[in-house]
Formats: C-alpha cells, sequence, structure tokens
C-alpha cells in the first residue's frame, strides 16, 4: 500500500465555519493567508499527485485556499463538478488518513435522457480513485439539472465549487445548485466558491465569457439563505484584463486559440495571453445560518 500521509489523526476533527461572522456583500477581502495544517501539507505534497496538477499550484494555492475555506481534518466534505480531479487528488487521501469522507458529484444516473458519453465520463471517475488504499472510499453522488439531493438533509460539513459557477448559469442550474447545497450543509457548515472573477457591473445570465462578478455571486447565495462570511484577494491576479477574444478560456491552462468547436489556429499570437498566467479569481466562504 502507498504510503499517503506520514501521520494519520488520531480523532476525528469536525468542519466547522466556527468564528464566521456573520457579513453582508460589503465584507472587506481578507488579506490574510491562513495556513495548512501538516497533514493537509502532507496530502499536496504527497507522490499520489499528478505532475500536471502539481504544476500549477501556484497558481490555485491549493493549501492556501482550503485552509481559507476551513478544510479541517476528519470532516465530511463534497465536491460539486470535480472535473479532472485537481483537488479530489488532495482532498481523498487526506479524508481517508483523518477518518473524514470526501464526496463528489458525478453525472445524474437517475435521468432517463443522460447520454452515454456523460455516463462513460462517470465510470471513468470512479474507475480512477478505485483504490481505497490510497483514496480511501470515494462516494459519487447524482448531480444535474433533475437530480434529486445532494445526501441526508444537515449531513455535510463544507461544500464547495471550483470555477464552475458559470458553467452552473450557462446550464440554468446555478438556483438549484445553491438549494441542494444549503439543504445538505449543516447549520454552520461552509459552502465555499472558486471562480473566474469579472469586473463590476452587469452580469450576463450565461457568463458566456466565463467571468462572473463577484456581487453576482455574493447576492445569489444570499438569497439562497447563505450568509457571507468572509472574501480573499488569495486568487487576484492584476494582470487579467478579462476582455480576451475567446473568453477566459484563451489563458492557461486551457490557451485556447479558436471559437470553442473549431479547430486550434496555429497562428494565433499567444504571447500576451501567457504573460497574464491564470485568470482572476474570487474565493468566497459562505456559511448556512445555525438558526
Amino acid at each position: 500500500m502507498r504510503m499517503i500521509l506520514a501521520a494519520v489523526a488520531t480523532a476525528a476533527l469536525s468542519l466547522t465555519a466556527a468564528g464566521c461572522a456573520s457579513m453582508g456583500a460589503g465584507t472587506a477581502p481578507s488579506q490574510a493567508a491562513a495556513k495548512p495544517d501538516a497533514q493537509l501539507q502532507a496530502a499536496i505534497a504527497g507522490p499520489q499527485r499528478t505532475a500536471s496538477n502539481v504544476e500549477r499550484d501556484g497558481w490555485r494555492k491549493p493549501g492556501q485556499l482550503l485552509a481559507f475555506w476551513g478544510v479541517r481534518p476528519g470532516g465530511t466534505v463534497l465536491e460539486i463538478a470535480p472535473g479532472a480531479g485537481y483537488w479530489t487528488e488532495i482532498l481523498a487521501p487526506f479524508m481517508r488518513a483523518t477518518n473524514g469522507r470526501y464526496i463528489a458529484t458525478g453525472a445524474d444516473l437517475s435521468n432517463p435522457e443522460l447520454s452515454q458519453a456523460s455516463k462513460d465520463a462517470r465510470a471513468r471517475f470512479e474507475q480512477r480513485w478505485a483504490d481505497a488504499s490510497i483514496w480511501g472510499q470515494v462516494s459519487v453522488v447524482n448531480f444535474g439539472p433533475r437530480s434529486g439531493p445532494l445526501g441526508a438533509p444537515n449531513s455535510v460539513d463544507v461544500v464547495f465549487t471550483a470555477r464552475n459557477v458559470h458553467n452552473f448559469m450557462a446550464n440554468g442550474i446555478w438556483e438549484k445548485t445553491l438549494a441542494d447545497t444549503f439543504a445538505v450543509l449543516k447549520p454552520g457548515g461552509v459552502f465555499a466558491v472558486e471562480e473566474h472573477r469579472a469586473n463590476p457591473g452587469m452580469q450576463d445570465p450565461k457568463a458566456e465569457s466565463g467571468y462572473v462578478t463577484e456581487a453576482y455571486v455574493i447576492e445569489t447565495a444570499q438569497k439562497a439563505g447563505f450568509q457571507l462570511a468572509e472574501r480573499s484577494e488569495l486568487l487576484a491576479n492584476p494582470k487579467d484584463t478579462k476582455d480576451h477574444p475567446f473568453g477566459v478560456w484563451t489563458l492557461p491552462p486551457v490557451k485556447r486559440t479558436a471559437p470553442a468547436g473549431q479547430p486550434a489556429n496555429p497562428n494565433f499570437d499567444r504571447t500576451k495571453y501567457d504573460a497574464i498566467g491564470e485568470s482572476d479569481r474570487m474565493a468566497l466562504r459562505f456559511v448556512k445560518p445555525k438558526s
């Protein structure tokens, strides 16, 4: 069995939003960088991670971001739309080693109209994390426009989603996602969001550029019942002008050189976009009120 972490927690600690005050949309962003504990640092440094994901750590700042979101040993964490598994590589072994639980969403197998491609993608995702000696018991729950609850009511400590709000908006399921998240979280639990940040102004309801205003995310989350606990500038990138020809996907890591669905353009000059780096992003921590 591969050893992922140097030590295993002797007791499970709860993931809570302890100390998070109820704040409005004007809450000043935090400039302090939260520090991950030793076990989380060990998971981030572990040999189970792929080189391509490790290379992005400078932009994604996994330890500081998870610490800011309040992820601690031994609780239950649910990730909505995990994509290729950047966070799964870190959180699954971390939760395994600390007697916690990592849950991810997958294609909604209860939907009779689900495409075979979506079914196959979920099967590949589940197979990738099947080795319990490395990843623990990774649970996958149905998620989509018609899906049921994400779990039992009031059963999860932290729900988070990274770079997905624009997709939920484009597919018309952002409000449903908020409602499902609110229902599954424990009172006092954390809803954490990372998203490409648009400049202040009117929000395109379909978020076709991939950018979303921070005010829109906060307003819609508060409408769903959440309280804003804290904002962070941890993922800010002042070089991002947010006016790219192919939206946020012009930037790394996607590096699009043509409209979506069209062949790559070998003559497209990527120089200035590569110099920008990854997008300017918001990092938000909401809480579900205790009463």
